[in-house]
């Protein structure tokens, strides 16, 4: 009888083993910051590390040109193809808004056609370089998560540099540079993100793979590979989260690298069409930027797992008994030790590292429940509305249920055994239903369903 279904079992696991080897598995998004258990003292809390979850971080930034005045349109310019000089039917003027190409069509919705895009006035003094700072401010730390990735709608730049920076633009360094000629443009050698060692991953490399020539539509991406260093060590499909999650937490450097509070974009040279430049038609020579994407999350220190946008401001709805835009301190009466992160490990739940009490005793290991029992007195066990002590018992000050003879339990749930014999199916003061035999080969297939599907996978 059983059989049919157990190949139909075999069947499906067999497609969802296939399925996982494509896609990460959906633990370790450290998306709850605490839970309620219950003890054997009562209802207590139980701590986790916590984050955002990952999303698109460009509705959140301002951007600035420098120089400012660098868009084009103002005066109105007509501008020719790079591919071919001779059509020249593409017109920028700013006071119209069918024709303007302002920074913020960087960042609309590319599903328009025609493609919405920001332009830059051509290289009308050339020799002089044509160079242009774009830079992107969230006026707040946020973790990388994903590729970034420029898509032009002109040629891609022949040289270029993405820098960033920690400490809201006061500082930069460098993130990769890009050029058609690596050794001529910055005196580096030519690599890729696929010639990084989990030894070099935080080496900053020239790579020539989006410099090179005018592209056609499909390749006008230029990209900085975040999800290649994460592969080396989560492995190709980011399968082993657990590897990388690790190195997160005992590498200060690396979880650094992946966190920004700007990204700068310089722009150094325009594509020439590995030709030598037109200085008669210098209109063919320009930026035009249709797309920019940045996925990530507000960092939180592990401390938060959501992130609200108020006022032009992102800032973390911080748990922990911690505050702070990024979390990064403790509440007023909760210093009792010091500030800590959270921590990834152990797999799945981390360690919060919660903030306790001031003047609260002895400090508790952060992640074990025991820190959720020891603030137990914050968190009420039963009352009189939806947590009601059962079987005749009554609430002791929000704290503990005093049980009525025969019953035990956090809420007198529980019948409490007296003597020999069978007990167990005593729920609440009523003994439970016995099963017909019908109903016990169901439930005892209920049971072992679950056992063959683990067995089988």
């Amino acid at each position: 009888m059983l059989w049919p279904v157990l190949f139909t079992l075999q069947a499906v696991c067999t497609s969802v083993s296939h399925a996982m080897q494509h896609y990460p598995a959906a633990w370790g998004h450290y998306d709850v910051c605490k839970s309620q258990i219950y003890t054997e003292e009562g209802l207590a809390w139980d701590y986790m590390a916590c984050q955002p979850e990952a999303t698109d971080m460009t509705k959140y930034l301002r951007v600035a040109l420098d120089p400012p005045n660098i868009t084009c349109g103002d005066p109105p310019e007509t501008y020719c193809a790079l591919e071919n000089p001779y059509m020249c039917n593409n017109e920028c003027d700013a006071a119209t808004e069918e024709l303007a190409h302002p920074p913020e069509l960087m960042f609309d919705f590319e599903g328009r056609n025609p493609t919405t895009f920001w332009q830059s006035s051509s290289w009308k003094k050339y020799p002089k370089p044509l160079q242009v700072n774009i830079t992107l401010s969230w006026n707040k730390t946020i973790e990388l998560t994903d590729d970034i990735v420029l898509t032009f709608e002109s040629g891609r730049p022949e040289q270029m540099v993405l820098e960033k920076s920690l400490d809201y633009g006061r500082t930069w360094t460098p993130y990769q540079f890009y050029a058609t000629d690596c050794l001529d443009a910055f005196t580096m050698e030519p690599k890729t993100a696929n010639d990084l060692t989990q030894r070099t991953l935080l080496d900053i490399i020239c790579t020539e793979d989006y410099s090179r020539g005018y592209v056609w539509k499909n390749d006008k991406t230029v990209r900085f590979e975040i999800k290649d260093r994460f592969a080396l060590f989560a492995g190709p499909r980011l399968h082993n989260m657990a590897s990388l999650y690790g190195q997160l937490d005992t590498t200060k450097n690396l979880r650094d690298f992946f966190t920004i509070t700007d990204l700068r974009i310089k722009l150094l040279k325009p594509a020439t069409g590995a030709t030598m430049v037109d200085e008669n038609n210098l209109s063919r020579y320009f930026y035009a930027i249709s797309d920019i994407k940045v996925q990530g999350r507000c960092k939180c220190n592990l401390h938060a797992n959501s992130c609200v946008f108020d006022k032009g401001k992102l800032g973390c709805e911080c748990e922990h008994n911690t505050t702070g835009p990024d979390c990064s301190r403790c509440k007023r009466h909760y210093h009792g030790r010091a500030w800590s992160v959270g921590s990834y490990l152990p797999i799945p739940k981390g360690t919060a590292n919660i903030c306790i009490p001031s003047n609260h005793g002895p400090v508790h290991r952060a992640n074990a429940s025991s820190l959720g029992v020891a603030n137990r007195n914050q968190a009420r066990v039963c009352d009189n509305a939806m947590l009601r002590c059962q079987n005749g018992g009554s609430c002791h000050h929000h704290q503990r249920c005093h049980c009525s003879p025969g019953f035990t339990g956090v809420l007198c749930e529980r019948a409490r055994c007296q003597g020999p014999g069978e007990c167990d199916d005593q729920l609440s003061g009523r003994a439970s239903l016995h099963h017909p035999p019908i109903r016990r080969r169901l439930a005892l297939t209920l049971v072992v369903l679950p056992l063959l599907i683990v067995s089988l996978c």
